[in-house]
């Protein structure tokens, strides 16, 4: 454990009991210019975050607390890992006291509040904060997150599926009306709290969609995507479950406008100075596997028998680049670091 804390940034953990919790505290301990303050938990207060999470012992010897937004506030950055409808509760005080502010759940991803009511089932409590915040996606955002005092970090799906179309979108290559995102997700997506349908002997050897009536990703993609657009798109979003517990992988289809394009050198000069992108070569399919553990999204882009149907595929750790790993990308960002600090780990294999 390092003991020099010069200069660092003083980050407190609000939530730090699930998967994305514990993968946000994995790479904060290794993060040179991070100093973990404070990881906080009403229902585990008192027990030592390594005994929860065994991976973190010998990189901590701090103990769950209970939240104190008088602790928090004298925190550089609080990142929020908590259910959707808590950080909302607790944002307006810190930014007050000068506190920034990463939530890795929904309350600050969509601007409409009755919006976000429809899908989330509850009242939000902070509309105020709704329009300053920032949606943190470097790929788009990156001037607004460098300067934000709230950062709304994206989703796990809306990642994929907003890397894998932004290209396609922005040049206005196809019929915007009438996307299609056919997405798979590891069972780590559906949080750490007991669930049957992810227990094992229900997930295990199955493979079946869900939220097929709609998905509370959907309206995040749909708002990301329309502000590239300039204006409303079309999307059928299919999540499915996948027995396997790390990883997404999204299939995306349009129709070109014009079929005549290299869709290949289109992507690649998009993301040629993103180092968290990574368009894969002519014919090369990408794996989930390639990326498990890792901040990168791994895109190719098809042309079947070249005619006017794109197929892209996107895969992504969806802990990492889908979660703690984008939102440490955003933290980076906005302390003026080198972006790829702490977040050069290479995937894990097998």
């Amino acid at each position: 454990m390092t003991t020099n804390t010069k200069n660092k940034i003083k980050v407190g953990v609000v939530g730090g009991t699930g998967y994305t919790g514990v993968e946000l505290l994995r790479l904060l301990v290794m993060h040179p210019m991070a100093e973990l303050r404070l990881v906080t938990s009403r229902s585990e207060a008192g027990l030592p975050v390594a005994d929860m999470f065994p991976n973190l012992r010998g990189h901590t010897d701090i103990a769950f607390t209970v939240p104190d937004s008088t602790a928090l506030a004298e925190c550089d950055l609080v990142f929020f890992a908590t259910p959707n409808g808590t950080a909302m509760t607790l944002v307006p005080e810190l930014v007050a006291a000068g506190c920034r502010v990463i939530d890795l759940a929904a309350d600050f991803r969509l601007k409409d509040s009755a919006l976000w009511q429809q899908w989330y089932g509850m009242a939000h409590s902070c509309v105020d904060m709704l329009a300053e915040a920032v949606y943190g996606m470097p790929e788009i955002n990156r001037a607004a997150i460098a300067t934000a005092r709230v950062v709304a970090n994206p989703g796990c799906y809306p990642t994929a599926v907003t890397l894998g179309f932004l290209p396609l979108i922005e040049n206005a290559l196809v019929d915007d009306q009438h996307l299609i995102a056919d997405a798979k997700s590891g069972v780590s997506g559906a949080g750490r709290g007991a669930n049957v349908p992810t227990l094992f002997a229900e997930a295990a050897e199955n493979f079946k969609p869900y939220g097929v009536e709609g998905h509370r990703h959907l309206p995040e993609i749909r708002q990301t995507l329309a502000l590239s657009a300039g204006h409303a798109v079309g999307l059928t979003f299919v999540p499915h479950l996948t027995p396997m517990i790390r990883g997404i992988e999204a299939s995306l289809y349009a129709v070109l406008k014009q079929s005549n394009v290299d869709l290949h050198a289109l992507y690649t000069e998009r993301y040629v100075n993103e180092m968290f992108v990574d368009v894969l070569p002519a014919g090369v399919t990408p794996e989930t596997r390639s990326v498990r553990g890792s901040n990168i999204c791994r895109i190719s882009v098809f042309q079947p028998q070249q005619a006017d149907t794109v197929v892209v595929s996107a895969v992504i750790d969806n802990l990492v680049k889908g979660a703690a790993g984008q939102a440490i990308h955003n933290m980076n960002i906005m302390f003026s670091l080198a972006e790829t600090t702490g977040l050069q780990q290479v995937a894990m294999l097998p």
